[in-house]
C-alpha cells in the first residue's frame, strides 16, 4: 500500500477522528510513550535517560516513555519546561513517580536525552531557556531522539522557526511521516526517523501526497508480456545538440533502452550524425535539418526527451513546439527549459498532461521565477508548477519531489549524493521517456524513473559517473521484478 506523507493539520483531523471513533486521547498518548521507550530499547543497552518534557501532549508522550523505560530498569529524570497544559498530559505526569525536576539551560549529564518538549504543530520559536538547551544541545555527542519531531523545527516544512531547533540522531513519530520527516530541511533535523503505528488507520483518508516508493506505482510498471516485440514495447526518441554537445542526448538514449523502452532513436542535427553514429549501437540514428523536419522525424514516437545539451534559444524552442505537434509525450529537460526563460506561457501553452518537465532548482526558478521562495516548500511550489504548466514536473534534489496537474504529489527518499555529477539528469530524463514510452501514466513514470535513478546512485555509491548509470538499472529493475514473484515465475505477463 502506498505509504502517505501527512500535514500537521491532516494528523490533528486524523487524531480527532480516532478519538471521535472511541480511542482516547490518552491511550494514543500510552501507545506513542511506548513506542518511543521500545526504539530506546531496541538502540540502547541500559543507560541514563533525560527526558525534557513540554507542556503538551508531547510532553504526555515523554511522561509515559520515562514511566515505561524506569518500569524496566533504566535510569531516568525528567525536566520540565512548563507544568503539563492538557488533560492527557496531566494524566501522564501523574503516573509518573520518579526524579523530576526544572529544565536547565544546560543538558544536565546523562547517556541520552529525549526531546519531547514540543511536536510538530508548534508555530512560534523557540524562547528563553528552551532555547538556551537546543543550542547547548547541539555540541553534545551523546544521542538525542526526538519525539514527532525535534523541537523547534515546523512539521510542515522542516525548517527551523526561529533561529535555533534542536537536532535529533532518532525521530520516533505516529501513524504517517509528516513533511518535515521527508523534505531534505527537516531530514537534516531528524535524523533516522521511525513510524509507529498507534491505531489511527481506522481514521485515515485517501491522500494525495506519498513516499515515492514502489508500492505507489508498482502494479502499473510496464513488464513486457510474453508475446512482446520491441515495437510493443515502446519508441522513444531523444533530440541531440551539435556536434559539440552530443553526449547528453546518448546518456538519455542509454536510459531509456536499458529502463524497457523497445526502439530508442537519437534524432541527430546533420552536423552531428557522425559522432552520434562512431558511439551507438542499439540505439538507432536519424537526421534532421529544420524543425518541420524534426517534426516528421518525431512522429511515431510514443515518448520524446528533448533538452539535454540542446543548445538555449530559438532554434530548441522552436524544436518543442515542433515536437508537440506530433502527439509524443514530451519529457523537457535541461536546455529545453531554460530556452524559455523569457516567457514561460509559451512552454505551457505547447504542453498537455502527459507531458514531464524535470528541471533542477535553476531551471525551476527560469520557468517558475519566485515560486520556490514564495512557497513554504518545495511541495507546495510544484504542486503549484504542475498547476500553472498542465503537465507533470519533477523537480530534482535529495528530496526530489514529483507532482502532476490534479495535485497528485510524492517525495522521494532514497536520494544518493553520489548522482550529482554531470549528465546524471540526462539518464533521468532518458528512464523517465522509457517508461512513458511503455505504456506508464506520466506521473507514475516520474516517480518510478526518480525511484529507479536513486537506486542505481546507492548501488554504486563513490566514483560513480553518468555513463554508470544505464548498465546499474537492470540489477535494480530485478529487484523490482522479484518483488512479483507471480509476475517472475511466469516469465513475465504484464499487468498493463
Amino acid at each position: 500500500m502506498p505509504r502517505e506523507i501527512m500535514t500537521v493539520a491532516e494528523m490533528t483531523a486524523a487524531d480527532r477522528a480516532a478519538v471521535a471513533l472511541g480511542v482516547p486521547i490518552s491511550t494514543l498518548m500510552e501507545r506513542a510513550g511506548l513506542a518511543v521507550a521500545e526504539a530506546v530499547r531496541t538502540r540502547f543497552s541500559h543507560r541514563s535517560v533525560v527526558i525534557w518534557c513540554g507542556p503538551g501532549d508531547n510532553g504526555g508522550d515523554g511522561y509515559v516513555a520515562a514511566r515505561l523505560l524506569r518500569r524496566k530498569g533504566w535510569s531516568v529524570r525528567v525536566e520540565v519546561s512548563a507544568p503539563p497544559a492538557t488533560d492527557a498530559a496531566r494524566r501522564a505526569a501523574a503516573r509518573w513517580k520518579g526524579e523530576t525536576g526544572p529544565l536547565s539551560p544546560e543538558p544536565s549529564q546523562a547517556d541520552i536525552y529525549i526531546d519531547a518538549l514540543f511536536g510538530a504543530g508548534l508555530s512560534r520559536p523557540l524562547e528563553g531557556d528552551v532555547a538556551r538547551l537546543a543550542r547547548a544541545s547541539t555540541l553534545l555527542n551523546k544521542p538525542v531522539i526526538a519525539i514527532d519531531v525535534p523541537s523547534g523545527v515546523s512539521g510542515d516544512t522542516g525548517r527551523a522557526l526561529g533561529e535555533t531547533a534542536f537536532r535529533a540522531d532518532l525521530t520516533v513519530t505516529f501513524h504517517r511521516r509528516k513533511l518535515a520527516h521527508c523534505l531534505m530541511d527537516g531530514r537534516a533535523y531528524c535524523g533516522e526517523v521511525v513510524v509507529a503505528d498507534i491505531g489511527l488507520a481506522a481514521a485515515e483518508r485517501e491522500s494525495a501526497l506519498h513516499e515515492n516508493t514502489p508500492e505507489l506505482w508498482e502494479a502499473r510498471f510496464p513488464w513486457p508480456a510474453l508475446d512482446a516485440h520491441k515495437h510493443r514495447r515502446g519508441r522513444l526518441k531523444v533530440v541531440s545538440g551539435d556536434a559539440w554537445n552530443t553526449g547528453a542526448a546518448r546518456l538519455a538514449a542509454r536510459g531509456g533502452l536499458r529502463v524497457g523502452a523497445g526502439v530508442v532513436s537519437i534524432l541527430s542535427p546533420l552536423n552531428a550524425l557522425a559522432v552520434n553514429a562512431a558511439h551507438l549501437e542499439a540505439v538507432m540514428l536519424a537526421p534532421f535539418e529544420g524543425e518541420a523536419d524534426l517534426q516528421t522525424a518525431g512522429e511515431g514516437a510514443d515518448a520524446v526527451v528533448v533538452g539535454p545539451a540542446g543548445g538555449v534559444g530559438d532554434t530548441t524552442i522552436r524544436n518543442v513546439f515542433a515536437l508537440a505537434r506530433t502527439g509524443a509525450a514530451l519529457v523537457v529537460d535541461a536546455d529545453a527549459l531554460t530556452s524559455f526563460r523569457h516567457d514561460p506561457g509559451a512552454l505551457f501553452s505547447a504542453l498537455d498532461r502527459d507531458d514531464v518537465l524535470t528541471p533542477h532548482p535553476g531551471e525551476f526558478e527560469r520557468v517558475f521565477p519566485g515560486l520556490l521562495g514564495e512557497s513554504a516548500e518545495r511541495v507546495a511550489a510544484t504542486r503549484e508548477a504542475a498547476r500553472r504548466a498542465g503537465a507533470v514536473v519533477l523537480l530534482k534534489g535529495p528530496d526530489t519531489v514529483v507532482a502532476a496537474p490534479d495535485g497528485r504529489a510524492a517525495i522521494s527518499l532514497n536520494g544518493s549524493p553520489w548522482l550529482a555529477t554531470a549528465g546524471s539528469g540526462d539518464v533521468l530524463a532518458g528512464f523517465i521517456g522509457g517508461l512513458i514510452a511503455q505504456g506508464m501514466e506520466s506521473f507514475e513514470a516520474a516517480c518510478a524513473g526518480a525511484w529507479i535513478h536513486a537506486e542505481c546512485g546507492r548501488a554504486h555509491g563513490p566514483g560513480l559517473i553518468s555513463e554508470d548509470l544505464p548498465n546499474l538499472a537492470p540489477a535494480v529493475l530485478a529487484r523490482l521484478l522479484a518483488r512479483r514473484p507471480v509476475l517472475a515465475r511466469a516469465g513475465l505477463a504484464s499487468p498493463r
